[in-house]
């Protein structure tokens, strides 16, 4: 049996995504930027693809900008957004993802802000407190706070950071890679200056991804070379990209309910079953609070055993069932997950990241809890 539970680093394609790009294959190949027939009919597509998006997080077309994903949009808004608004001081958390975290050290390695570091408890829970003191201290700050993290599944409460940001005059970015398509985004009303989306996390297709920034938090465009994205994002558009990245929104918007519901299900017979079959295993985070962590993400934490240590995810690949230990963008690291680190993650026990998708299956949770079973011996 195969059985693959790493959608949180990357979905499977939607066939309806993948039949709505087909025809910017094989048929309408025009240049956007052309003047002539075959740029303007692919022009239309890609502001209509805008246009909807737009309309899904309830904001101007004008406020989103088509990227190669999620770490370029990261990049843009934390980069563009400190030289753009004079921005001398950031404030972060150890737990944010790498397109945040490394793009925040080296603006401070260059010595374009100086950077702040918020505490994050056994948990990986932000100190508020320390948040609120570090905007007294340093009001007009870059923020830069994830929604829902990528490891351990927990979730910030953005109108609360947002309101705080506001009430000092900060600008505040959120990565919402991963709750993107899986919470629905009012961005009107939510007091956000910029978020991201990366289109393989919710179906879409890979290197497909936009960036939201608020019209009055305008900002310079970070690739140059071109009068492309209403001058913010210079070179030819990703045409296929975007017209899937347009589709799988729409998709998981309309669908959106039915797939939490789905997903949640699947978590909680886990969490459930896990706790059953192997005596001590806990959660990292708050990945296995279903009602108050992102429900598509579950981080387990197992007792300490020789026979597994370092070699559970590669048992588990070798019985057909694809986890992760962490972020895949760090797939290739032997240093381990900065995440778990953060929260002082006992290193004699393995954890292991599932992370779950429409697709998955009641009957793919089963067999990889039987093959952990079998698996994993608990050492006295």
């Amino acid at each position: 049996m195969k059985v693959y539970l790493d959608n949180a680093a990357t979905t499977a394609m939607d066939d309806r995504v993948i039949e709505s790009m087909l025809p910017f294959m094989r048929n309408h190949f025009g240049n956007p930027s052309s003047v002539h027939s075959h740029g303007r009919e692919v022009r239309n597509a890609i502001e209509k693809s805008r246009k909807k998006v737009a309309e899904l997080l309830n904001v101007t077309p004008s406020e989103i900008f088509f990227t190669s994903g999620g770490t370029e949009a990261d990049n843009t808004a934390i980069i563009s957004g400190i030289e753009s608004h004079g921005l001398t001081h950031a404030i972060t958390s150890p737990i944010e993802h790498h397109a945040v975290l490394h793009t925040l050290e080296v603006c401070e390695i260059k010595g374009h802000i100086q950077l702040s570091m918020l505490n994050v408890d056994e948990k990986g829970v932000i100190d508020f407190q320390q948040l609120e003191d570090l905007l007294k201290a340093n009001p007009k700050s870059l923020i830069s706070l994830m929604h829902a993290n990528n490891e351990i599944g927990n979730i910030n409460d953005l109108e609360r950071i947002g309101s705080l940001a506001r009430e000092y005059g900060a600008f505040f970015h959120s990565d919402t890679v991963q709750t993107m398509g899986h919470y629905a985004h009012d961005l009107k009303n939510l007091p956000v200056d910029s978020i991201v989306a990366g289109a393989h996390k919710f179906h879409g297709p890979k290197g497909a991804g936009f960036l939201f920034v608020r019209k009055d938090k305008k900002i310079h465009p970070f690739i140059h070379g071109g009068a492309q994205e209403r001058n913010m994002r210079g070179g030819t558009e990703n045409v296929i990209g975007i017209i899937g990245v347009a589709k799988a929104l729409e998709i998981a918007y309309e669908e959106m309910a039915e797939h939490q519901s789905q997903i949640v299900a699947v978590k909680k017979h886990f969490i459930k079953n896990l706790n059953q079959e192997i005596p001590g295993v806990t959660f990292n985070g708050l990945s296995g609070d279903v009602e108050n962590s992102l429900y598509t993400v579950l981080n387990v934490s197992l007792p300490p055993s020789e026979a597994n240590r370092g070699m559970l995810l590669f048992n588990l690949d070798l019985a057909g069932i694809s986890a992760s230990g962490g972020s895949a963008c760090s797939s290739g690291a032997t240093v381990g997950s900065h995440v778990l680190r953060a929260l002082n993650h006992q290193p004699e026990r393995d954890a292991v990241r599932f992370s779950f998708s429409r697709f998955t299956t009641i009957d793919e949770v089963d067999y990889t809890i039987s093959q952990l079973k079998e698996l994993y011996t608990v050492e006295a």
